[in-house]
């Protein structure tokens, strides 16, 4: 077994794709089943407060692996090319001696697949082509990748789906590879990134995990369906891209979509278990910092709201869970944080002390202190998180600090909010007197090098680009394919060049009942 050098944590990092920090116990809620995440928290950090930096999965991952804002580094819908020049958490850990290893999605765009990764142990469940670039030349907002309301109309349980076949096989080679990484005699530390796909919509969950809960016990949301005359201008737009006027949306529709969200979490839940039984039976656990996010949320109905790409807490607040028992001491962590803060943070942990020279400085600020129940006196107790992808037509940027959270749609209305009396977030106080110097405080980081004019031209001339390029290299003729294929035959079993929702929906197993 590995040695436990202190000074040489191991890394694991543990991802779930669109899961809300509010639908999780660890975080108050009641229904939800979790018991090996609950497990991990009560041995960890809980950070109460954390924040994806662009609600979206793309973005938000290329956002997380540099450190840096997505607009600054052109991350702008979920089909803008994440660069290969662009230094990633992977590269400053291998250059720190780690063996660094990708198990999962990253829905990296561009050739390059690996961004400082040694290693890839699966294929992505999404395409690397320019397939899902956004339009902002429409004077209606869009979905490229499909997302409309059907969804929740089909929501249920399967016996086997497109997102269950990738997340077993994530889970599969993970376990592998920690078998693997304690058999091998070097004393190299690793990184080991595991990332699923789940409770990602289609909600379709596993039959199994779908009974583990009570149709009457679905909690509905606390917050129902708005009047347009009371959405903002982002929430108009995302509804007219998801053709949300075409759809009614019954409360039985509502229950049952979340009881499948639900059963999703705990189909998770139950993997985090297993990878972590993997963990202590290998004794790796000794000198492992565990780390479990989620890059963004799911609205599941609050508002009336589905899916993500709003700076609501449901979509926005992530799951941050930091578990390192002998390293900190289990407690929670009230401070506002969000996922830019990993790689400063992983980066103290591996660098043994020293100063960690960046290529980029990062936008973000290691957390180490806060692990360790120290909050720094240089603390801001902010961040700030960007959307400019499909389903809007104007970039947008919130800024939380403290209590308070402003959102900022540019060319149009802003919203304040103070989320120790307003959880809910119903109560916009933009404008008001009382809290003017709050605003222009919240205006000013939003604006602090980021100009949205300039945001919005370099936008649209990336999207013309991309359109271009995807069109004429698209269908019969040879089109773009980057995407890495661990198997010989990953391009026709995951979604390549297509709309996500139709292949996801056209690949689910239903259940059907035994016959008497």
């Amino acid at each position: 077994m590995k040695s436990t050098n202190q000074n040489r944590p191991n890394i694991l990092l543990v991802m779930a794709d669109q899961i809300a920090a509010p639908a999780l116990p660890v975080y108050g809620h009641p229904i939800v089943k979790t018991p090996h995440l609950e497990s991990l928290a009560s041995s960890g950090v809980v950070f109460d407060a954390a924040y994806c930096n662009f609600p979206v999965c793309g973005p938000s991952r290329f956002s997380m692996m540099t450190g840096l804002y997505a607009t600054r580094v052109g991350a702008y819908d979920n089909a803008a090319e994440f660069s290969a020049s662009w230094v990633t958490l992977p590269h400053y850990l291998r250059a720190l001696g780690y063996h660094t290893s990708l198990c999962g999605k990253m829905h990296f765009i561009g050739p390059d697949q690996l961004h400082g990764y040694h290693e890839r142990l699966t294929t992505d469940i999404i395409g690397a082509d320019f397939a899902l670039t956004a339009d902002w030349s429409e004077t209606v907002p869009s979905s490229p990748a499909g997302a409309t309301l059907k969804t929740v109309l089909d929501a249920g349980h399967c016996i086997r789906s497109l997102q269950i076949d990738y997340d077993d096989e994530v889970e599969h080679c993970a376990i592998q590879k920690i078998h693997d990484l304690a058999r091998t005699q070097e004393q190299q530390p690793f990184f080991l990134t595991v990332s699923f796909t789940h409770p990602h919509a289609p909600f379709t969950a596993p039959l199994e995990h779908w009974q583990r809960y009570r149709d009457e016990d679905i909690d509905m949301p606390a917050v129902g369906p708005l009047a347009e005359a009371e959405q903002d201008m982002q929430t108009r737009w995302l509804e007219q891209a998801r053709r949300s006027d075409q759809y009614v949306i019954t409360d039985d529709l509502v229950r049952n979509a979340r009881h499948a969200y639900y059963g999703m979490i705990s189909y998770i839940d139950d993997k985090v278990g297993r990878i972590m039984e993997a963990m202590r039976q290998t004794e790796l656990d000794r000198n492992t910092v565990v780390i479990f996010v989620g890059d963004h949320g799911e609205m599941m109905g609050e508002r009336g709201m589905w899916f993500k790409s709003t700076f609501y807490e449901w979509s926005c607040r992530v799951p941050m869970i930091v578990s390192a028992p002998g390293r900190y001491a289990p407690r929670r962590c009230p401070q506002v944080v969000s996922l830019i803060d990993l790689l400063p943070t992983l980066l103290d942990l591996g660098s043994t002390g020293t100063k960690q020279e960046y290529v980029d400085e990062p936008d973000g600020t290691s957390l180490v202190p806060l692990l360790e129940g120290k909050v720094p006196e240089a603390w801001n107790d902010l961040v700030l998180s960007e959307y400019t992808a499909d389903g809007v037509l104007a970039p947008c940027r919130m800024a939380r600090q403290g209590p308070y959270k402003y959102i900022y749609v540019h060319g149009h209305g802003s919203q304040l909010y103070h989320m120790g009396d307003d959880p809910h977030e119903l109560h916009n106080l933009s404008g008001q007197k009382s809290v003017a110097d709050v605003e222009q405080r919240l205006l000013a980081h939003v604006l602090k090098d980021w100009d949205p004019d300039k945001v919005t031209a370099d936008i649209l001339r990336s999207q013309r680009r991309r359109l271009f390029i995807q069109k004429v290299t698209a269908g019969a003729g040879m089109p773009v394919n980057w995407s890495f294929k661990a198997r010989f035959d990953d391009d026709t079993r995951y979604v390549r060049s297509a709309k996500a929702s139709d292949i996801k929906a056209r690949k689910r197993f239903p259940y059907v009942a035994p016959k008497n």
